[in-house]
């Protein structure tokens, strides 16, 4: 009976075995892309709103991988008015650092500040240029967090997917409970994903269009935002890049984004 009872827990083990193998199969490309991130990018992020108006703004990012963490600095330019140029004063940057073991942070840095600008973590959640965007989802540090399961093959348009099930830590600094994302079982670059909020289960949807490989490097051009059950939309799109950059660590000092020019 001992014997029995004990080949289903074998069973189990193997199972479980084989499963945790597949999660390093998808997470350890994910995580080298990013520790290997070295990047520019320039383009826009759009806000549709449901009577089918759109606002956009200009924006320039730069990411490079340093000191045991993801640096990542947005700058963005507002909509020009009719009177001319935007306004120096409506420019901002953010600089995002993301680091595996959950002590992420986001700065901004605004003309004529003194210094930057500590986002509380409070605010993280907050609309980034009133969009279905928040200033957390720059951060996309879910591939880092501890809980971490293949949960099913599935197909999302023409891609065949794994889907990943991401949850964070107890000392995660983050306002969601969960991410899924369906990823490409080829290339292993996210094609579509839902983020779950913790206080009331509100459910954000990311699609990725535009999958392009430049230098190695799997990119999307364009992806898009939604809450579910709103009809409001966003897009970050990509017009030009480089996946090789050649950036260091002094593009990132505090005294140099502190400088703002005219354009990004």
């Amino acid at each position: 009976m001992r014997f029995a009872s004990a080949l289903p827990i074998a069973a189990l083990s193997m199972v479980t075995m084989a499963h945790a193998a597949d999660v390093r199969a998808v997470l350890t490309p994910l995580r080298d892309q990013i520790q290997a991130s070295d990047y520019r990018a320039a383009g826009q992020i759009v806000r549709v709103e449901a009577n089918g108006k759109r606002i956009s703004y200009a924006i320039s990012v730069k990411g490079l991988w340093f000191a045991g963490a993801m640096h990542t600095l947005v700058d963005v330019v507002p909509p020009k008015s009719s009177a001319g140029p935007a306004r120096q004063n409506d420019r901002m940057r953010l600089l995002l650092e993301m680091r595996p073991d959950g002590r992420d942070s986001i700065r901004i840095f605004r003309p004529g500040d003194s210094a930057p600008k500590e986002l509380p973590f409070d605010e993280w959640s907050a609309s980034f240029l009133d969009t279905a965007f928040s200033y957390e989802d720059l951060l996309d540090q879910q591939y880092f967090w501890p809980g971490q399961t293949i949960l099913k093959s599935a197909v999302f348009g023409t891609h065949q997917c794994n889907v990943l099930k991401s949850t964070p830590g107890a000392t995660d600094r983050t306002n969601y409970s969960e991410v899924q994302t369906w990823l490409d079982r080829v290339i292993n670059y996210p094609v579509y994903a839902e983020k779950m909020m913790k206080q009331g289960g509100t459910v954000k949807e990311f699609t990725y269009f535009g999958l392009r490989q430049s230098s190695g490097v799997w990119s999307a051009t364009q992806v898009e935002v939604k809450v579910r059950g709103r009809e409001e939309s966003a897009f970050l799109t990509i017009k030009r890049g480089s996946a090789k950059a050649n950036l260091s660590a002094s593009d990132f000092r505090l005294d140099q984004i502190s400088h703002f020019a005219d354009h990004p």
